[in-house]
């Protein structure tokens, strides 16, 4: 298990769906929001995850994430702080044959937005940009799940 997490996330401007390897709909909620330390609660189709997240240092942060049952992550989620992200989310296979992106199709709330992230294995570790690719949001906090629950993409405009 890795704990770093190293990510890149972008704003996305095209149809990535014909790329797309498969999707499943994510439901999460935060136990702690606070900035440089979020523990998150989440259900992934039938399974439940717990997550910690330290502060970003450049691109990377500190990430521990445990599966655990699906009727556990049900009880934490009660638990939360109020507010619940909603979205689907894509796999889609990066041209580079190394990275998959992530891209979330957010509902409820945040509706209409739609961003994609890479992981990667270092800062500088290179990676293809699909033509659907947009601006980039990396380090913008308006786009932290912890953040679009305080702050939802309706009431950006």
């Amino acid at each position: 298990m890795a704990l770093r997490e190293i990510e890149r996330k972008f704003l996305v401007a095209g149809d990535f769906r014909k790329e797309a390897s498969g999707a499943s709909r994510i439901t999460q909620a935060f136990l702690s929001s606070a900035p440089g330390r979020t523990v998150r609660v989440r259900i992934r189709g039938d399974q439940g995850y717990i997550t910690v997240k330290g502060p970003v240092q450049g691109l990377t942060r500190f990430e521990w994430e445990k599966e655990i049952p699906a009727g556990e992550a049900e009880l934490l989620l009660r638990l939360c702080e109020p507010g619940m992200i909603d979205k689907t989310r894509w796999l889609v296979p990066a041209g580079d044959g190394r990275h998959t992106w992530e891209v979330d199709e957010f509902h409820g709330d945040n509706e209409g937005l739609v961003v994609a992230e890479i992981e990667l294995e270092s800062e500088d570790d290179p990676f293809e940009r699909p033509a659907w690719l947009g601006e980039e949001v990396t380090g913008d906090r308006r786009y932290y799940n912890s953040c679009l629950i305080r702050h939802p993409y309706k009431d950006w405009k």
